[in-house]
């Protein structure tokens, strides 16, 4: 599937919107968007295929020198000086606005012109192939075992074509990925949901993985089944990289989020340099940090993709700016700059956030816990910037009894307490490591971008109930 016919049509149109309103702003940009998702999905009743979460038009940031203006619109094709002078209008703002004196630092423009494109197999799959996919693996969840109420299956690819031009520069890129889940509704004396899942840029790789796991779906309903509540306390703890993940995304992902400094609502503001984690603990985020959901070639901004050191070494030593905070901070911007669409401003946003992976063997991290858990798969989280307080649910947990996983399952199972405690009580880190690409963030209750976390096991002490 080629780059976007639509904003490869309208180059020179970005590139004279972008002259015309030059002698006004010091600073111009213009960013076409053209994202196309699709959803499969099949249960016992049938199957559907749906649009999925897509957008197609154009931004423009602006900078006088003063303040950032942006401004959206669907198309840009038409007479460049009316539009302009139309783009004007909208942005004049009251000039009591500056009557204390305000400076904003105009970003680098550095030249450079380059098309980027991660090639994906999307193209070679129809909507009857898709569909048959999520038909065949529903039918052959339900027909496995008579407790199954229902099985859905679930494909989701997504393309993103981007095209961003200022004065100096001139950048495209196109990329795809997709998510696969299978859930299952299970009965046996109470009702369960279980679900696993998979991701990547090439069908020909999830739809065999997700065949792959049918019967571990349904071996975790039947655990499900039996799980109790768990005994509130506090505990060493052993996650699984999905959890890794989420202790990632909110502990350090959020709190590091740079616009958040600029508004003094982030502790972490004053804390780059000390230890705030384990010394064996390092943690990561960017773009090109790691291949996943969230591996782009330039943010919205036209910045770059970073790979961005958080923690070193127990030290928190930087922190993800969009590119007006950076500006603001007077640092380099990250390249972590996103939107929710074209429609919605950019932001200081996670990309592919994750702990580095350690040394030690998981067999042996399971052996030293007498009496804890290992928990798995991420439900929801939330953190508190300001205060350093986060609280994480996994969807499961499985006891540890002197060094061994027992068949005791508990859930939900929420993880919660304050984030220096909770980093700096990790004591080994497992050799394995895995990023996983399944999921959406918000930036408080909206502003949604994909994003994915993850990194290899850790054990911890914390609470649990």
């Amino acid at each position: 599937m080629p780059f976007s016919a639509f904003l490869d049509a309208r180059r020179q149109d970005c590139r004279d919107l972008a002259a015309a309103l030059q002698p006004q702003f010091s600073y111009v940009t213009v960013l076409g968007c053209d994202v196309r998702a699709r959803a499969y999905r099949a249960d016992r009743n049938g199957s559907m295929a749906r649009e999925g979460r897509g957008e197609r038009g154009f931004v423009l940031k602006l900078s006088n020198g003063k303040s950032f203006y942006e401004y959206s619109l669907d198309d840009i094709t038409g007479d460049k000086t009316a539009l302009a002078g139309k783009i004007l209008k909208a942005l004049q703002t009251d000039p009591d606005l500056y009557r204390r004196e305000i400076s904003v630092k105009l970003p680098s423009d550095e030249p450079l012109k380059q098309d980027f494109v991660r090639e994906t197999d999307f193209a070679d799959y129809d909507d009857q192939a898709l569909l048959g996919v999520c038909s065949d693996l529903s039918a052959e969840l339900v027909g496995k075992d008579p407790h199954v109420l229902n099985a859905f299956a679930v494909l989701q690819p997504f393309t993103v074509s981007k095209l961003f031009v200022s004065a100096n520069r001139e950048l495209s890129q196109h990329y795809g990925w997709a998510n696969g889940v299978l859930l299952v509704v299970y009965r046996d004396e109470k009702m369960v949901q279980a679900r696993v899942g998979a991701d990547g840029d090439h069908l020909k790789e999830l739809i065999p993985a997700l065949r792959g796991k049918t019967d571990a779906v349904l071996d975790l309903a039947r655990n499900l089944t039996r799980a109790t509540p768990i005994e509130p306390g506090v505990y060493d703890v052993i996650t699984d990289s999905s959890i890794t993940g989420l202790i990632a995304h909110e502990a350090f992902g959020h709190g590091v989020e740079m616009d958040q400094f600029v508004k003094d609502r982030a502790l972490a503001k004053n804390c780059v340099g000390q230890y705030v984690a384990s010394p064996i603990a390092n943690m990561r985020d960017g773009a090109a940090a790691t291949h996943s959901v969230a591996s782009y070639f330039f943010d919205d901004d036209g910045v770059l993709a970073h790979d961005t050191q958080i923690i070193k070494d127990g030290v928190l030593v930087a922190g993800l700016s969009d590119l007006a905070s950076a500006l603001q901070l007077d640092t380099a911007p990250t390249g972590n700059g996103r939107r929710d669409s074209y429609k919605r401003k950019a932001y200081s946003r996670m990309t592919n956030t994750f702990f580095e992976k350690g040394s030690d063997k998981l067999s042996d991290m399971i052996a030293s816990v007498k009496h804890g858990y290992m928990l798995f798969e991420t439900n929801n989280g939330m953190e508190d910037p300001k205060n350093w307080q986060i609280q994480c649910t996994a969807e499961y947990g499985i006891e540890i009894v002197d060094g061994k996983l027992t068949d005791h399952y508990v859930a939900p199972v929420v993880m919660s307490g304050y984030v220096p405690d909770l980093l700096k009580s990790i004591s080994m880190i497992s050799d394995g490591f895995e990023v996983i690409g399944a999921g959406f963030c918000g930036k408080g209750y909206k502003e949604w971008v994909r994003v994915s976390d993850g990194g290899p096991n850790l054990k911890v002490k914390v609470k649990l109930g």
